[in-house]
């Protein structure tokens, strides 16, 4: 058994007389520790997939077992539960508590999970250490970028979910959070999901998930992930 399996998965979206399906029995597998990456249009699925994986969105069909646990059916209660502990979210804007330092942010992580990492050392890690005390309008968009990432994986979760985490980034920072999430993946070996338009960076990844129409229609296994340094686009 996969550590995720995605299995036939269905969504379906109405409005008004209108059904618009976002996911179409979209299956894949995902074993421990890979950084996949997941490619694709507008509207071909993308983002609902991961939404489903993070419990922030509920399937219409199929299942996902995650873990050994098929999270398809979980309550309200037991959905929060699983967010609080088992996610760590990273989005394209960077959802930091304006009024906390860089510190402050990242434990945060500390107040809703079983068992958090030490927040200055993670701040450490995406080297931050001297910026801890700083607010976020004291940081450059790599910096609290970076904060956002800390903050998730402070959370120390099983499932690391990355919606375009650098399409508001320049080139060199964008660059550098790749590297970050590439590390991560690597040597704390979590699971790493990156959502991007960007196929260039695909060859970074274990795995890459080509989505179109609502279905997983590619999906393609590196047997030796090119470093983010070496990628060019």
């Amino acid at each position: 058994m996969s550590y995720i399996e995605f299995k036939n998965v269905s969504k379906e979206y109405k409005m008004g007389e209108v059904t618009i399906n976002a996911l179409d029995k979209a299956s894949f597998e995902i074993e421990k520790g890979e950084l996949v990456v997941i490619v694709g249009p507008s509207g071909a699925g993308k983002t609902t997939a991961l939404n489903i994986l993070g419990g922030m969105d509920k399937l219409t069909s199929g299942n996902v077992v995650i873990d050994g646990k098929d999270i398809s059916n979980l309550k309200s209660k037991q959905l929060i539960k699983y967010r609080r502990e088992d996610i760590g979210f990273v989005f394209q804007f960077y959802n930091l508590v304006q009024n906390l330092t860089a510190l402050e942010n990242v434990e945060l992580a500390n107040q809703i999970c079983k068992n958090p990492l030490d927040a200055m050392t993670i701040l450490e890690k995406v080297g931050l250490k001297d910026r801890s005390k700083n607010f976020p309008s004291q940081l450059s968009g790599g910096e609290q970028q970076r904060v956002a990432i800390a903050r998730a994986i402070a959370k120390n979760p099983k499932l690391l979910l990355c919606d375009e985490p650098t399409g508001a980034l320049d080139y060199n920072t964008g660059k550098q959070i790749l590297q970050l999430l590439q590390d991560t993946a690597r040597k704390e070996k979590m699971t790493v999901i990156i959502i991007t338009h960007n196929t260039a960076i695909a060859p970074m990844a274990d795995k890459v998930i080509h989505f179109k129409n609502g279905k997983a229609q590619d999906i393609k296994i590196n047997e030796k992930p090119i470093p983010i340094s070496q990628i060019e686009w």
